[in-house]
Protein backbone atom coordinates (compact mmCIF):
# COMPACT_ATOMS: atom_id res chain seq x y z
CA UNK A 1 0.00 0.00 0.00
CA UNK A 2 1.33 3.40 -0.99
CA UNK A 3 1.22 6.36 1.35
CA UNK A 4 -0.89 9.35 0.21
CA UNK A 5 2.28 11.34 -0.51
CA UNK A 6 3.83 8.62 -2.67
CA UNK A 7 4.02 8.80 -6.46
CA UNK A 8 1.27 6.55 -7.80
CA UNK A 9 2.00 5.11 -11.26
CA UNK A 10 -1.72 5.30 -12.03
CA UNK A 11 -1.46 9.09 -11.75
CA UNK A 12 1.87 9.62 -13.48
CA UNK A 13 2.22 12.75 -15.59
CA UNK A 14 3.27 10.41 -18.37
CA UNK A 15 5.97 10.38 -21.01
CA UNK A 16 6.90 13.11 -23.48
CA UNK A 17 6.20 10.68 -26.33
CA UNK A 18 2.96 8.82 -25.47
CA UNK A 19 3.22 5.03 -25.39
CA UNK A 20 0.79 2.21 -24.81
CA UNK A 21 1.00 1.00 -21.22
CA UNK A 22 2.43 -2.43 -20.45
CA UNK A 23 0.06 -5.19 -19.39
CA UNK A 24 2.60 -6.52 -16.91
CA UNK A 25 4.69 -3.62 -15.62
CA UNK A 26 3.90 -0.24 -14.12
CA UNK A 27 5.27 2.84 -15.88
CA UNK A 28 7.89 3.29 -13.15
CA UNK A 29 8.97 -0.33 -13.42
CA UNK A 30 9.48 0.19 -17.16
CA UNK A 31 11.57 3.27 -16.37
CA UNK A 32 13.79 1.23 -14.07
CA UNK A 33 14.12 -1.58 -16.59
CA UNK A 34 15.02 0.79 -19.44
CA UNK A 35 17.73 2.34 -17.29
CA UNK A 36 19.19 -1.08 -16.46
CA UNK A 37 19.22 -2.05 -20.14
CA UNK A 38 20.80 1.21 -21.31
CA UNK A 39 24.32 1.42 -22.71
CA UNK A 40 25.20 4.21 -20.28
CA UNK A 41 24.31 2.01 -17.31
CA UNK A 42 26.56 -0.80 -18.53
CA UNK A 43 29.46 1.61 -18.96
CA UNK A 44 29.31 2.46 -15.25
CA UNK A 45 31.05 -0.88 -14.69
CA UNK A 46 34.32 0.68 -15.84
CA UNK A 47 33.95 4.17 -14.40
CA UNK A 48 35.69 5.42 -11.28
CA UNK A 49 34.04 5.84 -7.93
CA UNK A 50 37.17 7.04 -6.07
CA UNK A 51 39.89 4.73 -7.36
CA UNK A 52 40.59 4.52 -11.08
CA UNK A 53 39.52 1.12 -12.39
CA UNK A 54 43.03 -0.21 -13.06
CA UNK A 55 44.04 0.34 -9.42
CA UNK A 56 42.27 -2.79 -8.20
CA UNK A 57 39.40 -5.18 -8.88
CA UNK A 58 37.88 -4.99 -5.39
CA UNK A 59 37.17 -1.26 -5.20
CA UNK A 60 33.73 0.16 -5.94
CA UNK A 61 32.92 1.38 -9.42
CA UNK A 62 30.05 3.65 -10.43
CA UNK A 63 28.03 0.53 -11.27
CA UNK A 64 28.46 -1.22 -7.93
CA UNK A 65 27.88 2.09 -6.17
CA UNK A 66 24.63 2.64 -8.10
CA UNK A 67 23.40 -0.86 -7.22
CA UNK A 68 24.18 -0.26 -3.53
CA UNK A 69 22.37 3.09 -3.65
CA UNK A 70 19.32 1.41 -5.20
CA UNK A 71 19.28 -1.28 -2.49
CA UNK A 72 19.39 1.30 0.31
CA UNK A 73 16.82 3.48 -1.43
CA UNK A 74 14.41 0.61 -1.89
CA UNK A 75 14.65 -0.27 1.81
CA UNK A 76 13.90 3.29 2.91
CA UNK A 77 11.10 3.70 0.38
CA UNK A 78 9.42 0.52 1.61
CA UNK A 79 9.56 1.67 5.21
CA UNK A 80 7.97 5.01 4.31
CA UNK A 81 5.24 3.70 2.00
CA UNK A 82 6.80 5.22 -1.10
CA UNK A 83 6.91 3.81 -4.61
CA UNK A 84 9.92 1.49 -4.64
CA UNK A 85 10.12 1.20 -8.42
CA UNK A 86 10.39 4.96 -9.00
CA UNK A 87 12.84 5.28 -6.11
CA UNK A 88 14.98 2.53 -7.59
CA UNK A 89 14.84 4.05 -11.08
CA UNK A 90 16.16 7.40 -9.85
CA UNK A 91 18.81 5.69 -7.72
CA UNK A 92 20.07 3.58 -10.62
CA UNK A 93 20.15 6.58 -12.97
CA UNK A 94 21.64 9.17 -10.64
CA UNK A 95 25.23 8.68 -11.86
CA UNK A 96 24.61 7.96 -15.56
CA UNK A 97 26.07 11.34 -16.51
CA UNK A 98 29.39 10.85 -14.77
CA UNK A 99 32.53 11.21 -16.82
CA UNK A 100 35.46 8.80 -16.73
CA UNK A 101 37.59 9.26 -13.60
CA UNK A 102 34.68 10.31 -11.40
CA UNK A 103 34.53 13.84 -10.00
CA UNK A 104 38.07 14.46 -11.22
CA UNK A 105 36.97 13.95 -14.81
CA UNK A 106 33.86 16.02 -14.22
CA UNK A 107 35.89 18.92 -12.81
CA UNK A 108 38.22 18.83 -15.82
CA UNK A 109 35.37 18.67 -18.34
CA UNK A 110 33.41 21.40 -16.54
CA UNK A 111 36.41 23.74 -16.82
CA UNK A 112 36.83 22.95 -20.51
CA UNK A 113 33.12 23.43 -21.16
CA UNK A 114 32.86 26.71 -19.23
CA UNK A 115 32.83 28.78 -22.48
CA UNK A 116 30.14 26.50 -23.95
CA UNK A 117 27.46 26.39 -21.27
CA UNK A 118 29.20 24.31 -18.60
CA UNK A 119 29.01 20.66 -17.64
CA UNK A 120 27.24 18.94 -14.73
CA UNK A 121 26.81 15.20 -14.32
CA UNK A 122 23.15 15.42 -13.23
CA UNK A 123 22.33 17.53 -16.28
CA UNK A 124 24.33 15.12 -18.45
CA UNK A 125 22.26 12.22 -17.10
CA UNK A 126 19.16 14.01 -18.40
CA UNK A 127 20.85 14.44 -21.79
CA UNK A 128 21.64 10.73 -21.86
CA UNK A 129 18.14 9.50 -21.02
CA UNK A 130 16.39 12.02 -23.27
CA UNK A 131 18.72 12.21 -26.26
CA UNK A 132 21.94 10.20 -26.39
CA UNK A 133 20.58 6.68 -25.89
CA UNK A 134 19.41 5.87 -29.41
CA UNK A 135 17.92 2.39 -29.51
CA UNK A 136 14.15 2.83 -29.76
CA UNK A 137 12.29 3.27 -33.03
CA UNK A 138 9.88 5.97 -31.86
CA UNK A 139 12.14 8.35 -29.93
CA UNK A 140 15.65 9.27 -28.86
CA UNK A 141 16.56 8.57 -25.26
CA UNK A 142 14.58 6.27 -22.98
CA UNK A 143 11.31 8.25 -22.94
CA UNK A 144 11.10 8.01 -19.15
CA UNK A 145 8.13 9.29 -17.19
CA UNK A 146 8.04 12.89 -16.00
CA UNK A 147 8.53 11.68 -12.41
CA UNK A 148 11.72 9.77 -13.25
CA UNK A 149 13.15 12.70 -15.22
CA UNK A 150 12.28 15.12 -12.42
CA UNK A 151 13.99 12.84 -9.91
CA UNK A 152 17.17 12.57 -11.97
CA UNK A 153 17.31 16.33 -12.51
CA UNK A 154 16.67 17.55 -8.97
CA UNK A 155 17.05 14.70 -6.48
CA UNK A 156 19.59 16.89 -4.66
CA UNK A 157 17.11 19.75 -4.37
CA UNK A 158 15.70 22.59 -6.50
CA UNK A 159 17.87 23.67 -9.42
CA UNK A 160 18.05 27.44 -9.62
CA UNK A 161 20.30 30.06 -11.18
CA UNK A 162 22.02 29.58 -14.53
CA UNK A 163 21.26 26.06 -15.73
CA UNK A 164 23.83 23.76 -17.33
CA UNK A 165 23.03 23.69 -21.04
CA UNK A 166 21.99 20.02 -21.03
CA UNK A 167 19.33 20.68 -18.41
CA UNK A 168 18.19 24.02 -19.84
CA UNK A 169 17.85 22.47 -23.29
CA UNK A 170 15.52 19.72 -22.15
CA UNK A 171 13.57 21.78 -19.62
CA UNK A 172 12.62 24.18 -22.41
CA UNK A 173 10.90 21.28 -24.16
CA UNK A 174 9.43 19.52 -21.12
CA UNK A 175 9.01 21.55 -17.94
CA UNK A 176 10.46 19.61 -14.98
CA UNK A 177 9.50 22.34 -12.47
CA UNK A 178 13.13 22.74 -11.46
CA UNK A 179 12.45 25.39 -8.82
CA UNK A 180 10.61 22.98 -6.52
CA UNK A 181 11.82 20.01 -4.53
CA UNK A 182 11.50 16.59 -6.10
CA UNK A 183 9.21 13.79 -5.00
CA UNK A 184 9.86 11.97 -1.74
CA UNK A 185 11.06 9.02 -3.83
CA UNK A 186 13.79 11.11 -5.46
CA UNK A 187 14.75 12.60 -2.10
CA UNK A 188 15.21 9.06 -0.79
CA UNK A 189 17.52 8.28 -3.71
CA UNK A 190 19.66 11.30 -2.82
CA UNK A 191 20.01 10.32 0.84
CA UNK A 192 20.69 6.70 -0.15
CA UNK A 193 23.58 8.01 -2.25
CA UNK A 194 25.05 9.72 0.84
CA UNK A 195 24.57 6.60 2.95
CA UNK A 196 26.16 4.30 0.38
CA UNK A 197 29.29 6.32 -0.29
CA UNK A 198 29.87 7.23 3.36
CA UNK A 199 29.88 3.53 4.14
CA UNK A 200 31.69 2.02 1.17
CA UNK A 201 34.37 4.70 1.07
CA UNK A 202 35.36 3.61 4.57
CA UNK A 203 35.63 0.03 3.26
CA UNK A 204 37.65 1.05 0.21
CA UNK A 205 39.93 3.40 2.12
CA UNK A 206 40.80 0.64 4.58
CA UNK A 207 41.37 -1.81 1.73
CA UNK A 208 43.67 0.67 0.01
CA UNK A 209 45.70 1.19 3.19
CA UNK A 210 44.97 4.92 3.32
CA UNK A 211 44.06 4.73 7.01
CA UNK A 212 43.74 2.14 9.78
CA UNK A 213 40.77 0.79 11.68
CA UNK A 214 41.95 2.34 14.94
CA UNK A 215 41.71 5.74 13.26
CA UNK A 216 38.13 5.38 12.06
CA UNK A 217 37.12 3.75 15.37
CA UNK A 218 37.87 7.12 16.96
CA UNK A 219 35.18 8.75 14.82
CA UNK A 220 31.54 9.21 15.87
CA UNK A 221 29.09 6.38 15.12
CA UNK A 222 31.90 4.09 13.94
CA UNK A 223 33.56 3.67 17.34
CA UNK A 224 30.27 2.64 18.95
CA UNK A 225 29.69 0.08 16.19
CA UNK A 226 33.13 -1.47 16.70
CA UNK A 227 32.44 -1.61 20.45
CA UNK A 228 29.17 -3.45 19.85
CA UNK A 229 30.92 -6.03 17.69
CA UNK A 230 33.73 -6.53 20.20
CA UNK A 231 31.22 -7.02 23.01
CA UNK A 232 29.17 -9.55 21.06
CA UNK A 233 32.02 -11.30 19.23
CA UNK A 234 35.26 -10.95 21.25
CA UNK A 235 38.37 -12.04 19.34
CA UNK A 236 36.59 -12.02 15.97
CA UNK A 237 38.71 -12.40 12.83
CA UNK A 238 39.78 -8.86 11.76
CA UNK A 239 38.07 -9.00 8.37
CA UNK A 240 34.79 -10.19 9.87
CA UNK A 241 35.12 -7.61 12.65
CA UNK A 242 35.46 -4.84 10.07
CA UNK A 243 32.48 -6.04 8.08
CA UNK A 244 30.28 -6.43 11.15
CA UNK A 245 31.17 -2.97 12.42
CA UNK A 246 30.67 -1.15 9.12
CA UNK A 247 27.40 -2.85 8.35
CA UNK A 248 26.18 -1.53 11.69
CA UNK A 249 27.24 1.95 10.58
CA UNK A 250 25.06 1.40 7.51
CA UNK A 251 22.16 0.42 9.75
CA UNK A 252 22.53 3.48 11.96
CA UNK A 253 22.32 5.81 8.95
CA UNK A 254 19.33 4.03 7.39
CA UNK A 255 17.40 3.88 10.66
CA UNK A 256 18.06 7.56 11.34
CA UNK A 257 16.76 8.63 7.92
CA UNK A 258 13.62 6.52 8.30
CA UNK A 259 12.87 7.83 11.80
CA UNK A 260 13.48 11.45 10.88
CA UNK A 261 11.49 11.21 7.64
CA UNK A 262 8.54 9.65 9.44
CA UNK A 263 8.50 12.55 11.89
CA UNK A 264 8.79 15.19 9.14
CA UNK A 265 6.08 13.57 7.03
CA UNK A 266 3.76 13.28 10.04
CA UNK A 267 4.33 16.94 10.84
CA UNK A 268 3.77 18.17 7.27
CA UNK A 269 0.97 15.68 6.49
CA UNK A 270 1.23 16.07 2.69
CA UNK A 271 -1.87 14.66 1.02
CA UNK A 272 -0.25 13.86 -2.32
CA UNK A 273 3.09 13.83 -4.12
CA UNK A 274 2.71 17.40 -5.35
CA UNK A 275 2.27 18.59 -1.77
CA UNK A 276 5.71 17.15 -0.99
CA UNK A 277 7.18 19.09 -3.92
CA UNK A 278 5.62 22.35 -2.74
CA UNK A 279 6.65 22.18 0.92
CA UNK A 280 9.75 24.27 0.30
CA UNK A 281 11.96 21.93 2.32
CA UNK A 282 13.05 18.30 2.08
CA UNK A 283 11.15 15.65 4.00
CA UNK A 284 13.85 12.99 3.66
CA UNK A 285 16.91 13.91 5.70
CA UNK A 286 19.22 12.90 8.53
CA UNK A 287 18.55 14.07 12.07
CA UNK A 288 20.67 17.04 13.12
CA UNK A 289 22.81 15.02 15.61
CA UNK A 290 23.58 12.30 13.07
CA UNK A 291 24.32 14.87 10.37
CA UNK A 292 26.82 16.53 12.71
CA UNK A 293 28.51 13.14 13.22
CA UNK A 294 28.54 12.44 9.48
CA UNK A 295 30.23 15.77 8.81
CA UNK A 296 33.14 14.62 10.98
CA UNK A 297 33.35 11.33 9.07
CA UNK A 298 33.22 13.15 5.73
CA UNK A 299 35.93 15.58 6.81
CA UNK A 300 38.12 12.60 7.74
CA UNK A 301 37.49 10.92 4.38
CA UNK A 302 38.18 14.14 2.50
CA UNK A 303 41.49 14.62 4.24
CA UNK A 304 42.71 11.04 4.36
CA UNK A 305 41.15 9.53 1.22
CA UNK A 306 39.90 11.99 -1.39
CA UNK A 307 42.97 14.22 -0.93
CA UNK A 308 45.48 11.50 -0.08
CA UNK A 309 48.80 12.02 -1.93
CA UNK A 310 48.47 8.75 -3.85
CA UNK A 311 44.92 9.61 -4.93
CA UNK A 312 45.92 13.16 -5.86
CA UNK A 313 48.77 11.88 -8.01
CA UNK A 314 46.35 9.76 -10.03
CA UNK A 315 43.91 12.68 -10.19
CA UNK A 316 46.60 14.80 -11.84
CA UNK A 317 47.32 12.07 -14.40
CA UNK A 318 43.71 11.52 -15.40
CA UNK A 319 42.94 15.25 -15.47
CA UNK A 320 45.58 15.53 -18.17
CA UNK A 321 43.87 12.78 -20.17
CA UNK A 322 40.63 14.80 -20.33
CA UNK A 323 42.46 18.09 -20.89
CA UNK A 324 44.37 16.58 -23.81
CA UNK A 325 41.47 14.78 -25.48
CA UNK A 326 38.94 17.62 -25.47
CA UNK A 327 40.89 20.14 -27.62
CA UNK A 328 42.08 17.31 -29.85
CA UNK A 329 38.53 16.24 -30.80
CA UNK A 330 37.31 19.84 -30.91
CA UNK A 331 40.06 20.78 -33.36
CA UNK A 332 39.65 17.67 -35.49
CA UNK A 333 36.14 16.18 -35.11
CA UNK A 334 37.01 13.64 -37.82
CA UNK A 335 38.75 11.76 -34.99
CA UNK A 336 35.33 10.98 -33.51
CA UNK A 337 33.80 7.58 -34.39
CA UNK A 338 31.75 7.38 -37.56
CA UNK A 339 28.41 7.14 -35.75
CA UNK A 340 29.03 10.63 -34.32
CA UNK A 341 29.64 12.19 -37.75
CA UNK A 342 25.99 13.03 -38.44
CA UNK A 343 25.79 15.02 -35.21
CA UNK A 344 29.03 16.80 -36.10
CA UNK A 345 27.69 17.67 -39.56
CA UNK A 346 24.54 19.11 -38.01
CA UNK A 347 26.45 21.24 -35.47
CA UNK A 348 25.57 24.88 -36.11
CA UNK A 349 28.54 26.46 -34.35
CA UNK A 350 31.54 25.82 -32.12
CA UNK A 351 29.35 25.59 -29.03
CA UNK A 352 27.25 22.79 -30.56
CA UNK A 353 30.44 20.99 -31.59
CA UNK A 354 31.90 21.35 -28.09
CA UNK A 355 28.76 19.78 -26.66
CA UNK A 356 29.14 16.79 -28.96
CA UNK A 357 32.77 16.39 -27.90
CA UNK A 358 31.71 16.63 -24.24
CA UNK A 359 29.04 13.98 -24.81
CA UNK A 360 31.62 11.66 -26.34
CA UNK A 361 34.24 12.14 -23.62
CA UNK A 362 31.68 11.96 -20.80
CA UNK A 363 30.51 8.61 -22.13
CA UNK A 364 33.99 7.08 -22.06
CA UNK A 365 35.01 4.54 -19.46
CA UNK A 366 38.25 5.04 -17.54
CA UNK A 367 40.17 2.48 -19.52
CA UNK A 368 38.85 3.60 -22.92
CA UNK A 369 39.80 7.21 -22.21
CA UNK A 370 43.33 6.11 -21.32
CA UNK A 371 43.54 3.86 -24.37
CA UNK A 372 42.38 6.66 -26.67
CA UNK A 373 44.84 9.08 -25.12
CA UNK A 374 47.67 6.63 -25.71
CA UNK A 375 46.50 5.85 -29.25
CA UNK A 376 46.05 9.45 -30.36
CA UNK A 377 48.81 11.14 -28.44
CA UNK A 378 51.26 8.32 -27.76
CA UNK A 379 52.66 7.13 -24.46
CA UNK A 380 51.10 7.46 -21.03
CA UNK A 381 49.02 10.42 -19.95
Amino acid sequence: MLAPYACDPAHSRGRRVPEEESAFRSCFQRDRDRIIHSSAFRRLMHKTQVFVVHEGDSFRTRLTHSIEVAQVARTIAGALGLNGELTEAVALAHDLGHTPFGHTGEDALAALMAPYGGFDHNAQAIRIVTRLERHYAGFDGLNLTWEALEGIAKHNGPVTGPLPYALAEYDALHDLELSTHASAEAQVAALADDIAYNNHDLHDGLRAGLFEEDEIAALPIIGACYAQVDAEWPGLDPRRRRHEALRRVFGVMVSDVIDRARALLAEAAPQNADAVRMLGRPVIRFSDPLWADLKQIRAFLFRRMYRAPSVMAVRAEVTKVVEDLFPLYLGDPALLPEKWRADVAAARDQTALARIVADYIAGMTDRFAMQEHARLLGGAA
